[in-house]
């Protein structure tokens, strides 16, 4: 059967409160809906012939005749990609946005869109074959740095060389036959706090991604904010010094030149070639480089040089969030994307510099945390994002 959207805002609302909630009765969905129980009856057998909704078993008793829980219907299958500067990761879900299986492979973003676009294409449909879905009802997909939403198409050169103009969303589109939209990575990871993690307590939150890009999502008013032009949260190329080291973008002393993967890596050689760390220099002499995964695995084990870096890395994101806290006021600000090992000294700087130097009033009950979902947190949102799109009226 083909998956078509609800037909009006009534039904729409019906399909996102079970997305997010789960199985429900009718009466809990009257009750949150504050419809009538005739509306809700004729909206829901709608949306059961339409293969969006369907029966889950009996409800819990309330006294009296026992109700029917409804959930979203079986054939509501979604996909999210994510695509990393070194790696694409998809998955498939259901329509409540649980993982059903993932994937993930190394890729190179500088072999170009078509490559990489494809691959992840094949690697959504083998997942697709294995767990026997006939089609999908939408795809996701998460770009580092800022992307055009009107294009659907990446806006950053920078983050994805020989990317910008190539239609991803209509790519994905095509190939996989459903609805694809695209957003940037750290607003689709977000979405995914906002559905399934921390951000779920909260309507108005940040979320800080650290890594080889650093950006910001927000979710203000339980609605995900992007800005005029798509580009809110892009905090990677915030001046934090005039004499600071060369950014990608050209200028100098960014937020990310100084605490992104390469700036961190580009310090650590820095010590281990001035002899300031006998454990990055030994890590040097053995593999030829650096990557940030060694930085990490020093400074895990003890290594004080690279506790340093990171420790100066988180103040200067302290630093950034100080302003962003005064100016959203947000519920909670959730921190991802670190290397492994090293989030919680980062966390540790970040949180005080953030409780020092920002207003009381903004803070006393604003809790700064890592994210606990992980890699999942961007695959759950990707499929968030297009869930938003065809869970809205027809």
């Amino acid at each position: 059967m083909v998956l078509v959207r609800p037909e009006n805002a009534q039904q729409a609302r019906l399909v996102r409160l079970l997305r997010d909630d789960g199985p429900r009765s009718r009466v809990e969905l009257g009750d949150a809906l504050g419809l009538s129980r005739s509306t809700l009856t004729v909206e829901l057998e709608r949306l059961v012939a339409r293969g969006l909704v369907e029966t889950a078993g009996p409800a819990a008793s309330r006294g009296g005749r026992r109700s029917s829980l409804l959930r979203l219907g079986g054939g509501v299958r979604f996909a999210g990609v994510v695509v990393a500067p070194d790696r694409v990761t998809v998955a498939v879900t259901d329509g409540e946005l649980n993982v059903l299986a993932e994937a993930r492979e190394p890729v190179d973003v500088r072999t170009g869109p078509e490559a990489v676009t494809g691959r992840a294409v094949e690697l959504v449909d083998k997942l697709r074959v294995e767990l026997g879905i006939a089609e999908l009802t939408g795809v996701g997909i998460g770009l580092p740095g800022p992307v055009s939403a009107e294009a659907g198409a990446s806006a950053a050169p920078t983050a994805l060389p020989g990317w910008q103009r190539f239609p991803v969303r209509d790519a994905f589109a095509t190939e996989l036959g459903c609805p694809a939209v695209v957003d940037n990575d750290a607003n689709v990871l977000a979405l995914g706090e906002r559905h399934a993690g921390i951000g779920r307590t909260v309507d108005d939150f940040l979320y800080v991604k650290l890594g080889t890009a650093i950006a910001c999502g927000l979710v203000l008013g339980g609605t995900l904010y992007r800005g005029a032009t798509s580009s809110a949260g892009d905090i990677a190329h915030l001046p934090l010094g005039e004499d600071g080291p060369t950014c990608v973008c050209g200028e100098s002393g960014c937020l990310e030149a100084y605490c992104g993967d390469a700036g961190l890596v580009a310090a650590a050689l820095a010590a281990a070639r001035a002899g300031r760390s006998a454990e990055l220099a030994g890590r040097l002499a053995a593999a030829g480089t650096l990557t940030v995964r060694d930085v990490a695995a020093a400074a895990t084990a003890g290594d004080p040089a690279a506790q340093t870096l990171f420790r100066d890395a988180a103040r200067r994101i302290g630093r950034v969030l100080v302003g962003l806290v005064s100016f959203f006021n947000p519920g909670i600000v959730v921190i991802g994307g670190a290397a492994d090992g090293i989030g919680h000294i980062l966390l540790a700087e970040i949180r005080s510099v953030v409780y020092r130097r920002s207003a009381p009033l903004a803070t006393g009950t604003m809790p700064v945390v890592l994210s606990d979902l992980g890699g999942r947190a961007g695959l759950v949102g990707a499929a968030r994002l297009v869930s938003e799109q065809v869970f809205a009226t027809g």
